[in-house]
This record gives C-alpha cells, structure tokens and sequence, in this order.
C-alpha cells in the first residue's frame, strides 16, 4: 500500500492496519474495485492469514447485512441503568450494554444465556487474529449448550458477513463442543435494535431470523399492545 501511494502520488495511509478494517468491515469497496466483478457478483475483503487477506466474489447484495424497513418492532421495557446510557463510549458499546441489559439475546433465540467475554481477541488457524464483539454461552429446557458470537454495529457501520465467518470459524475452534449460533446487532433510528440469527450456506452467509425491538418505558406498553402480543404465541 505504501508503494502504491508512491506511485499514484498521494499521501500513504497513516494507519494501514485501519484501512483494511475500515473495507473489510465497515465501508464499501471502491467503485474502481467493485466495477470489476462479473454480473451478479460482488467482493468481499476477507483475512487469509497472519496479514494476508483475498478478495471473494459472492452474490451481489450479500455483501453486507441490513435491517429490514418493513418489520415491526417488538416493545421491550428498557432495563438499561441510566448512567450506562450515561457513560457510554460509543454507539458499539452502548448497543452491547443494551442488549446485555435488556436479555435481548435470550428473547430472541428463546435459550437462558451468559455473556462471558466482551471484544475477545484470539488466532484462528487460516485467518490470523480476529476479534469478536460480545461472546456468550447459552443452554435450553434440554440442556443443550451454545455458543453466541455477537457482532455489533451502530450509526453509519455495516454488518459484515466476514465478521460472521470469522466468527463462526473461531467458535467451532475453541467451542467444538458448543452448537454456535451467531447473531448480529445493530442501532436503528428511535431506539430500535435489529437482530439477526445468521448461517452459512454454500460458503455465503445468509439471514435465518430478523426480529426488530424497541425499548420504551414500562408504561408505554399498553394493555391492546400486550394482548396483541399473547395472541402471537
């Protein structure tokens, strides 16, 4: 990259690191990049190594994962401590406290969960370091156990589907004997957390369940609202 400044007669990046970040997991490509995939196809950046990365083409319009406009969103009372929304450091943060706080994770996928380690950093084999937002562990009425990689995202960021991978890579590396169920969390407008479960199919990550939940005062949920929601059970 820095020869390549050179030669184009620009400024080199200061931090070289955060540019492959920034188009691995928030921004999208170039145009000058994303005008050379086939039809129907798009790129992804995605990590090859110990500071090695490649470029996969996969379905056009998968190549990030976004909320749907036309989904309702579920009242939740907000459990968040004020001085959490307080002090946060960010939206990313601030979305991780209000998922953990509210069991946000639990409502959705219906399973009793623990977070156990918040920005987990760790190698995996054929990927080189990864990070993971949020990890938990989860157990249902049967007993059986999970692990939940938690990616979040707020404000302009994406939700990206090689987070997903290198999630899902780094759980059946370290949890084999966990079912991983990876889910993505993202700020939208008006207090609104979109989450969604996610799986891998044909080698493309792919969406198995979006809920949306809004997170009000206790009192804002009304009496039609909860019947409306016992109906749906």
């Amino acid at each position: 990259m820095i020869e390549a400044a050179k030669t184009l007669g620009i400024d080199r990046p200061l931090n070289l690191g955060d540019l492959i970040y920034s188009f691995k997991f928030r921004k999208e490509l170039p145009d000058s990049i994303i005008e050379t995939a086939p039809e129907g196809k798009s790129w992804l950046l995605e990590s090859a190594g110990v500071s090695r990365y490649r470029f996969r083409l996969v379905a056009k319009g998968s190549t990030s994962i976004k909320p749907r406009q036309d989904l309702a969103a579920v009242k939740i009372p907000d459990a968040t401590p004020e001085i959490i929304g307080a002090y946060a450091l960010g939206d990313e943060q601030a979305l991780l406290a209000k998922v953990r706080y509210n069991r946000l994770i639990d409502i959705f996928l219906g399973l009793t969960t623990y977070s156990l380690q918040n920005h987990l950093r760790t190698q995996v084999k054929g990927m080189g370091q990864i990070e993971i937002d949020e990890i938990y562990v989860g157990i249902n009425k049967n007993g059986a156990q999970y692990v939940i990689p938690v990616q979040a995202k707020g404000g302009s960021d994406k939700l990206s589907p090689v987070q997903t991978t290198q999630d899902i890579a780094c759980c059946e590396a370290k949890f084999p004997d966990l079912i991983c169920r990876p889910v993505s969390a993202q700020f939208m407008e008006k207090n609104v957390i979109a989450l969604f479960e996610l799986t891998v199919e044909g080698g493309e990550v792919l969406v198995a369940e979006e809920r949306h939940y809004r997170l009000v005062a206790s009192d804002q949920i009304d009496s039609a609202t909860k019947r409306q929601y016992a109906n749906r059970s």
